[in-house]
């Protein structure tokens, strides 16, 4: 059986919480003449080579900039392809490109002038500007809207000010004043306003909390917080080299080969940009924390090898993909023991730690924070429910990846977390990554209430995910260091080594996640990115399938355990045509006496790109219809990959006995991969 379509699939913080924050991982490749690392295999596996064409292209800032004027152009158009209507329109967001010249186009939504949060759209086109797929953050229709408030703003003002203050903030009015907007994250379009209160919050960190208010009936809808936690001379890295600029007799740290990466003191305060480093010898630090220049030679030298990683490994320049570099500050505060990301000033900022005596600038947290800029501007990962854990777990996963590949003997990689800033003060890693849980907090698994826990432990799952595809389940020493995966199934999970993980998230963060992803939608991403670059039924998408059921998302292929009973399978593919006639996959019951049972168990596996258009029934030999799933503009995820338990007493068991699925809705398609009956 096939386990993604053969066309393309499809599928939005502070760095600690309590005692959370970002992770670090293991090196398993090798570094080539241009930077660059190639995959290392699992011992006793083949290396397969990614399909050249479906790699991100390496875009210049001018080539990027071309493609979103295109893009622009043709915004009009595509929204009529679409079937958007009369008061909706796109705004281009950003765009990527494979090598082969496959396209996607992340836009944003308006409606009759008013922003839509939770609107977003990822758009693929081949290379010769066919559409090939679209996936949107919300599948609701945006229509009917009254665009007239029945609540005045000084209500979601006041609202956003009370929640502010539970989160510390003393701000007696809004950093940015209600605006009206239309809210369709969670379903139904919403008139509302949003609100954004700054101050700071508990712990000293800025805050930007945004709040979402009914515009018609006052409730609160929604809220998330829009910081994201978390030769030189250096405290973690020894003596490196630092990208700087000359003026006269003066240097600074100016990265003009990286974007003019900046580097400034805030010099213990708590606002502005502060002073830009500057010195006459172009030697920063001491590498003790007494010297203000050694925090700052860490933080920059991490930048550094963030962007190089980017730019050498996934071909993109910079954060935002345009040239321009980020900056960041050190220093902040007094015993600040946290480290954070702001979209609005398009920076990284650094605490100084306990005594201000291990500042939080390791190559890991570096990595960790500049990625929430890269997830800003590409899926946008709402920093909120199972997309917020996503949002954390995915700064996890590239702070291993850029510790790899750095592949500095004082920073070896490794599967621990903040092993060298030491927040827990005991000398203990905040989090692992091969048992997330082990921090306390972190979850191990996926389960049906995830969505309710704190972001940076609702990141267990995935980065628990990531480990199992890099390095496989089991007892095994990296570089040093002992590791014992657990899977939720005690079935094993075979690695295919780190470097190919990381390109299977980077591009389904690029090229297949919005803003709602949950971990359904990973999943459905993942998948199909690996399909596209290694092939259907290779044993990299195995591999994917087979970690993710690991960690509680999903099947694995094949079901993995023998079943318990008498089973009646059919294997073949049935492909449903988007939006057309229902289709059926037979099976012949045989061999059983008297009726079906009253807990008649139905394999349900339909590989599709967005589950809320399906209508699936189970029909009887005499044509009785049990109905297994309804259509829903709100079930978001990807895939039907179920057992249901069907009341079929009152049938004969045996006979030809049918998995009927319909397509309700345009622009999304799949197939039914398998289904099965099961007979006690």
């Amino acid at each position: 059986m096939r386990s993604t379509p053969s066309r393309r699939a499809t599928a939005t913080g502070a760095l600690i919480a309590a005692a959370a924050m970002l992770v670090v991982g293991v090196q398993t490749g090798s570094a080539t003449a241009d930077g660059s690392r190639t995959a290392a295999a699992p011992k006793g596996q083949t290396a397969a080579q990614a399909d050249p064409g479906a790699l991100p292209a390496d875009l210049s800032p001018a080539q990027r900039t071309a493609l979103i004027r295109a893009a622009d152009a043709g915004k009009a158009a595509k929204a009529k392809e679409l079937g958007l209507g009369a008061q909706e329109k796109l705004v281009v967001r950003d765009v990527v490109q494979d090598r082969d010249g496959t396209t996607h186009t992340r836009y944003e939504r308006t409606y009759a002038g008013l922003p839509v949060l939770g609107g977003d759209l990822l758009v693929t086109e081949n290379g010769s500007g066919r559409t090939e797929s679209v996936a949107k953050a919300s599948r609701a229709e945006l229509k009917n809207v009254d665009t007239t408030a029945d609540v005045a703003p000084a209500a979601a003002e006041r609202q956003a000010l009370t929640a502010a203050r539970a989160e510390g903030s003393k701000a007696s009015e809004p950093e940015r004043a209600p605006r009206k907007v239309v809210w369709l994250a969670q379903g139904k379009p919403v008139l509302a306003y949003e609100t954004v209160v700054g101050g700071l919050q508990h712990d000293g960190t800025p805050n930007e909390l945004h709040v979402v208010t009914d515009a018609a009936t006052g409730a609160k809808l929604y809220e998330w917080q829009a910081v994201h936690n978390g030769t030189g001379n250096t405290q973690y890295s020894g003596q490196v080299t630092l990208g700087t600029a000359q003026s006269g007799s003066s240097y600074t740290l100016t990265d003009s080969a990286r974007g003019s990466h900046k580097t400034y003191n805030l010099n213990r305060g708590s606002s502005g940009t502060g002073t830009l480093f500057s010195g006459a010898d172009d030697v920063w630090g001491d590498g003790t924390p007494t010297n203000l220049e050694t925090a700052g030679a860490d933080a920059h030298y991490g930048a550094a090898l963030t962007w190089d990683y980017y730019k050498n490994v996934h071909g993109r320049s910079g954060i935002r993909g345009d040239g321009v570099g980020a900056y960041s500050r050190v220093h902040y505060g007094n015993n600040y023991v946290n480290a954070f990301w702001q979209d609005s000033c398009f920076c990284m900022t650094y605490g100084d730690g306990s005594g201000n005596a291990k500042p939080l600038t390791s190559i890991d947290v570096a990595a960790h924070e500049m990625t929430h800029g890269l997830t800003s501007v590409t899926a946008k990962l709402v920093y909120s429910g199972e997309s917020g854990g996503l949002n954390e777990a995915t700064s996890d996963i590239f702070a291993a990846a850029v510790e790899f590949y750095a592949n500095n003997p004082k920073d070896v990689g490794d599967y621990l977390v903040g092993e060298k800033v030491d927040i827990r003060g005991n000398g203990t890693p905040l989090r692992y990554m091969d048992k997330p849980s082990k921090d306390g907090s972190s979850k191990d698994y996926w389960y049906s209430g995830i969505g309710s826990v704190d972001v940076h432990y609702s990141s267990g799952p995935a980065n628990h995910w990531f480990y199992l595809l890099s390095e496989g389940s089991g007892a095994k020493t990296v570089n040093g260091v002992t590791y014992d995966s657990p899977t939720s199934d005690g079935l094993p999970v075979t690695g295919i080594g780190r470097d190919k993980a990381a390109l299977i998230w980077f591009k389904a963060l690029t090229t297949k996640f919005t803003s709602t992803t949950n971990y359904a939608g990973a999943r459905t991403g993942t998948v199909a990115v690996a399909t596209e670059l290694y092939g259907a039924g290779s044993a990299e998408v195995k591999a994917v399938e087979n970690a993710w059921a690991g960690v509680n998302v999903g099947a694995r292929p094949g079901g993995g355990e023998p079943p318990v009973g008498k089973v009646f399978e059919n294997a073949a593919d049935v492909n449903i045509p988007d939006a057309g006639a229902a289709v059926s996959s037979s099976v012949a019951v045989t061999g059983i006496t008297g009726n079906a049972p009253a807990a008649l168990k139905v394999g349900v596996d339909i590989v599709h790109t967005w589950r809320g258009d399906l209508v699936v029934d189970l029909v009887a030999p005499d044509g009785t219809a049990y109905r297994l799933k309804n259509s829903s503009s709100n079930d978001s995820a990807d895939n039907v990959q179920e057992t249901y338990t069907v009341d079929a007493s009152s049938e004969v068991a045996n006979g030809t006995w049918q998995l009927r699925a319909q397509d309700t809705a345009r622009y999304d398609t799949g197939y039914i991969n398998g289904f099965k009956l099961t007979f006690p």
